[in-house]
C-alpha cells in the first residue's frame, strides 16, 4: 500500500485491488487505499501496532493460507514495502510451505518516501555512498542486536523504522560510537498524509525532542539532512511537509 497516499500506490497494486476477492489488510493502510478495493470482496483486518493489541503472526498467516487453499484470490496489504520490515518474507514462506502460489507486489518504502516528501534526497553526490536502513525493533528482548556504535563508524545516513520508543538509546549509541552529535537529524511523521509533521534538528537533540512525535515516524540521521536547506531555501525547520508543498504549489 505504499507510505499511505493513494497516489503512491503502483498500477499494480491497484489492479490487485480490483481483483481480489478477500483483502487481508494492515492498520496503517489508509481509508483511501481500502476505498479501492472490488466492492464484493470481503475484508480482513490484521492490524498490528506496536505496544497495542495486534492479530497474533500465525493467525495472518493461517487466514492467508485458508483463503488461498478455498480457492478464492487474496491480496495480503501490507503498508510500505512488504519485503521492508513489514514481515512480507515470513508470510512468503508460510505460503511456499503450503504450497499456495503467489506473487510480491513492490510497494514505496516510507523512509525513502518521507525523505522526498521532506525535500532530502536519500543520495546526494559528494554527501554519501550508502544508506543503512535499520529498525529500532532490534532493542526489544528477543530480537538480533544491531551493533549501533559500528554503525556510527560507516559515517553514513541512518533511516531509522519504528523506533520512537528507543531513539534517545539509539542517538547515545551512536555518539558513543563516534557519530558527531551536531549530525543532521530529521523526524518525519505520517508520511505522505495531509497531517505529515516534521522536525528537522540534530543527533544529540533527536531523542528528547522525538517526544512530542507519535509513532508512526521515520528518522533520518546524517549530512544529507542538510540537502533540504539549498532545495527550499527559507523553509521553516519545524513546518509541516504537507503545509510546505501545498504552499509551493500555491506558489
Amino acid at each position: 500500500a505504499g507510505p499511505g497516499d493513494p497516489d503512491m500506490l503502483t498500477l499494480g497494486a491497484v489492479r490487485a485491488l480490483g481483483q481480489a476477492d478477500v483483502v487481508v489488510y494492515d492498520a496503517l493502510v489508509d481509508e483511501r487505499v481500502l476505498g479501492l478495493i472490488r466492492r464484493e470482496a470481503r475484508r480482513v483486518y490484521a492490524g498490528k501496532r506496536g505496544g497495542k493489541p495486534s492479530v497474533a503472526q500465525t493467525a495472518i498467516t493461517e487466514t492467508l493460507v485458508r483463503e488461498a487453499a478455498a480457492g478464492r484470490r487474496v491480496v495480503r496489504l501490507k503498508g510500505g514495502d512488504p519485503f521492508i520490515f513489514g514481515r512480507g518474507g515470513e508470510e512468503a514462506e508460510a505460503l511456499a510451505a503450503a504450497g499456495v502460489p503467489f506473487r510480491v507486489v513492490p510497494g514505496v518504502t516510507s523512509a525513502l518516501a518521507g525523505l522526498a516528501e521532506a525535500a532530502i534526497p536519500a543520495t546526494m553526490r559528494g554527501a554519501n555512498r550508502a544508506l543503512v536502513l535499520a529498525t529500532g525493533h532490534s532493542l526489544q528482548p528477543g530480537h538480533s542486536a544491531i551493533d549501533w556504535e559500528a554503525l556510527a563508524q560507516l559515517n553514513q545516513p541512518v533511516l531509522l523504522y519504528m523506533a520512537m520508543r528507543y531513539l534517545p538509546e539509539i542517538c547515545a549509541r551512536l555518539i558513543a560510537g563516534g557519530m558527531a552529535p551536531e549530525t543532521p537529524a530529521a523526524l518525519i511523521a505520517s508520511v505522505s498524509l495531509p497531517d505529515a509533521r516534521m522536525l528537522i534538528t540534530r543527533l544529540d537533540r533527536l531523542g528528547e525532542e522525538s517526544r512530542a512525535f507519535e509513532a508512526p515516524a521515520i528518522a533520518v540521521i546524517g549530512w544529507i539532512v542538510e540537502e533540504r536547506k539549498r532545495l527550499l531555501p527559507g523553509a521553516h525547520a519545524d513546518a509541516g511537509v504537507a503545509a510546505e508543498a501545498q504552499a509551493r504549489d500555491a506558489g
